[in-house]
């Protein structure tokens, strides 16, 4: 187990809710994947839009598929942007990306103070989650809390 792996203490956990809750992010604690995934899937009305970021998080707890390929209980935006044509349609593709009513993914690493760190390497992910969606729901696991912004970056 590398350190990156280890799971917070539940001390550590607490003290992370109360921060990030200072912060205005509200948080629901669970034990497991598929606990995660059926919370998750509580939050979002049927038939809303959802779009799905690229996350290892997401697609080992079943919820990217579970959106994105199942019966059609949400209106997924990756299937919009799958139809449309990168070469004349990329401005089109960016604000859809960027504004949709649920966004769903994670974060690499969230602060002991109740702070998020999100890299992206195309950099579309940070619209969506920073302004352009009216919810923002991500999925974290309790290995993902670090001391300080410092040891974020090196998770990251």
């Amino acid at each position: 187990m590398t350190k990156w792996d280890k799971l917070a203490s539940e001390q550590i956990i607490q003290n992370t809710i109360k921060a990030l809750e200072q912060n205005g992010i509200e948080v629901t604690v669970v034990n497991s994947g598929k606990e995660a995934k059926k919370k998750v899937l509580e939050f979002i009305p049927k038939g809303s839009e959802v779009m799905t970021m690229t996350s290892i998080t997401l697609d080992t707890v079943g919820l990217s598929e579970e959106i994105n390929q199942t019966v059609r209980k949400f209106k997924p935006v990756r299937d919009k942007l799958y139809a449309m044509d990168r070469n004349t349609q990329v401005q089109e593709m960016n604000r859809l990306g960027a504004a949709p009513e649920f966004v769903m993914g994670s974060v690499h690493a969230i602060t002991e103070d109740g702070h998020v760190l999100i890299a992206s390497k195309t950099g579309s992910q940070l619209p969506a989650y920073s302004f352009g969606a009216l919810h923002v729901i991500w999925v974290v696991g309790a290995q993902k809390i670090v001391k300080n912004t410092d040891e974020g970056i090196k998770r990251i």
